[in-house]
């Protein structure tokens, strides 16, 4: 079951350039490309050793200090126990946005990382524990080369900037994909970063990098080909849970997203989480990921609360 909502007027705590006015066919291509003539400055990469935040110890439990905070009440309308566990998002429309303004693509990225800010303050609030975000994709390697190293530098100096406030916050932060194509420098740091929230369970960020679902599936495959191979497992042992174990979203107890939003009016999953999308409902949005805010996740989840999943199944 889907979901597809109009566009409505949405306030914003950053003052952007308002979108210039469209040509017919403005928005019809998904790829979105820099200008040419642009140029940016890449952060000189450093090495930086990570650390956990602070931890007291509760009852013989080490926890951290901000998992003790209570979550602020839902906004009306929604119910504590119809919320989704697990919500997924393919951040669409950063480049569009930045093309409506006259701004270069990097602004729409930039502005992109303000929004999933904000989201994951959200979620932390609202008691949502796990939350995908499609940050960029196997098949984003062939953008233009000066689009694909903003990206990643980007990923990686957003990374260094809220860990501390994440760390802080509760947050683990899990990364998905193929890190053997990222520099080596961001593959440090993921392993930093994974390595000093793995005990935190306030909200399990999962950051797809790197990522398709045809890929998920294939090294799961292969994975369980080696161990067949390797006389570890027999043919007869080889069943959907047994590849559920070793797809990529095994680094968290809910693999299974209950929620998928899709933003810029785009009517597809584009090769994100495909095994795990099984079941998921579904919620696509005209707004620009830069635009998604407080408002418009409500809409979402008001909209998952009134749907009935029967999993193949029918309620009597």
């Amino acid at each position: 079951m889907l979901s597809l909502r109009f566009a409505i007027p949405t306030a914003n705590s950053i003052t952007y350039p308002k979108p210039k006015p469209k040509s017919a066919g403005l928005l019809q291509n998904q790829t979105e490309i820099f200008s040419s003539g642009f140029s940016f400055s890449v952060p000189k990469r450093y090495d930086c050793k990570l650390q956990a935040a602070p931890t007291d110890v509760v009852n013989g439990k080490s926890t951290s200090v901000a998992q003790e905070l209570s979550t602020e009440e839902l906004p009306t309308g929604l119910k504590k126990e119809l919320m989704p566990k697990h919500v997924a998002v393919i951040m669409d429309g950063n480049g569009r946005w930045a093309r409506q303004r006259g701004m270069p693509p990097s602004a729409g990225h930039e502005a992109g990382v303000k929004s999933l800010r904000e989201m994951v303050e959200l979620c932390c609030r609202w008691g949502i524990q796990v939350l995908t975000v499609f940050a960029f994709s196997a098949e984003n390697w062939i953008r233009p080369k000066v689009e694909v190293d903003f990206l990643l530098s980007l990923f990686e100096r957003a990374l260094k900037s809220e860990f501390e406030s994440f760390a802080k916050g509760g947050i683990r932060i899990s990364i998905i994909g193929d890190s053997s194509k990222l520099p080596t420098s961001l593959q440090k740091l993921i392993n930093e970063v994974e390595e000093a929230t793995k005990e935190n369970t306030r909200l399990q960020l999962i950051v797809a990098v790197s990522y398709s679902g045809k890929y998920d599936v294939v090294q799961a495959c292969r994975s369980i080909a080696e161990k067949a191979k390797d006389g570890e497992i027999q043919i007869e042992d080889i069943n959907e849970s047994l590849i559920e174990q070793e797809l990529e979203t095994n680094c968290t107890e809910y693999p299974y997203p209950d929620l998928l939003i899709r933003t810029s009016n785009e009517l597809r999953v584009s090769n994100f989480l495909l095994w795990q999308l099984a079941y998921t409902e579904l919620f696509f949005v005209r707004e620009l990921w830069p635009d998604f805010g407080k408002e418009e996740f409500v809409d979402a989840l008001t909209s998952y609360q009134q749907r009935q999943r029967r999993y193949g199944g029918r309620h009597s």
